[in-house]
């Protein structure tokens, strides 16, 4: 398939720069899955599309304060850093760091006084050793590493609303949006009518937003991310699969490590590691019955994932509906329910 397929259709005055309040109060636009007519509701309104026998899985990754600020030395040039994960080598506070215009050798003094150093830079990234205690620095100084499409610097409510109540596992330089919008209200109505809930990790890194540049979809190589799925989540899916009820994937993070630990016999297998599922149209789901998930910037690998589950002409009609209804667009927008 080709990129320019998945080119949907976009108003950039509809991208969200903060979420609504309270969460469950965002639009929820349910699609069916293979096509049909959408309808429009509120995602307080989500109990009543599911089941007793129903499963929801959410994504429990944590959301690193990750954003440092600085200027190079010598020369005083400002820079942003995004640190993505401590560097596999094992050296202390030496990490993975998403930056722009840096060479090997080139320190950068951070906010506060602490500095990094660029000790590697190549094809597979950068990696700086940080003077101070990394978990340190972030809580003091980390901003949290906002997408560069919201035209505004991190603040302090930044720490809340960029955060699911599902947030234990820290390690994440984003998100799992489409969890944002659950709340303690909701989730006593979900378990009030017999819904389930388990949780899987996947921490959000770059692989998630690397940049789709390949002609033909097949060409692009998808990076891996690091995943957790338990012994718990996975009876829990099988138990659920056994006794006729559906899986609901809350976000592509999830289908992605739900598909992951699939087995040749259908089930799911307690699975930890890295994972680099690239899921497009074509693909045969095995685990995931129903997908909520936000709206998507075009040409990305998440859009490709839901087109894979919804159908890419019904999704892409899907999209021109929320376009035309002014539905709020990506991280603290509002959602779509495909089933």
């Amino acid at each position: 398939m080709l990129l320019s397929e998945f080119d949907f259709p976009f108003d950039p005055s509809l991208i969200a720069d903060h979420p609504v309040e309270p969460r469950d109060q965002a639009r929820l636009l349910v699609v069916p899955k293979g096509g049909g007519a959408c309808t429009h509701h509120r995602v307080a309104y989500l109990p009543q599309f599911l089941n007793a026998k129903d499963l929801i899985i959410v994504n429990d990754t944590k959301v690193l304060a990750s954003r440092l600020s600085g200027r190079k030395q010598p020369g005083g040039g400002h820079v942003e850093l995004v640190l993505v994960r401590p560097a596999r080598s094992g050296h202390p506070d030496r990490w993975e760091v998403l930056c722009k215009g840096t060479k090997p050798g080139q320190t950068i003094e951070l906010d506060g006084g602490a500095t990094a150093t660029v000790v590697e830079q190549g094809a597979g990234g950068i990696i700086m050793q940080f003077s101070s205690p990394v978990p340190g620095l972030l809580e003091k100084i980390g901003r949290m590493p906002l997408p560069p499409y919201i035209k505004r610097d991190p603040s302090e409510q930044d720490r809340i609303w960029y955060q699911t109540l599902f947030a234990r596992e820290a390690g994440a330089i984003a998100a799992p949006t489409a969890g944002l919008h659950f709340t303690e209200r909701l989730l006593a109505a979900l378990k009030a009518q017999g819904v389930r809930m388990a949780t899987v990790t996947l921490h959000v890194g770059p692989a998630t937003f690397r940049p789709v540049t390949a002609e033909r979809i097949d060409g692009h190589r998808m990076g891996t991310e690091w995943a957790e799925l338990s012994s718990h989540a996975a009876a829990a899916v099988n138990e659920t699969k056994t006794a006729g009820g559906r899986i609901i994937a809350v976000g592509t993070t999830v289908v992605r490590t739900l598909e992951s630990a699939v087995s040749a016999d259908g089930t799911v297998k307690p699975m930890k590691g890295e994972v680099g599922l690239f899921i497009t149209p074509g693909y045969q789901f095995k685990v995931v019955d129903v997908l909520m998930t936000n709206f998507h910037l075009p040409k990305t690998t998440l859009l490709m994932l839901v087109s894979a589950f919804a159908g890419l002409e019904p999704l892409r009609a899907a999209y021109a509906e929320a376009v035309k209804e002014r539905y709020r667009f990506y991280s603290y927008g509002d959602a779509m329910l495909v089933a």
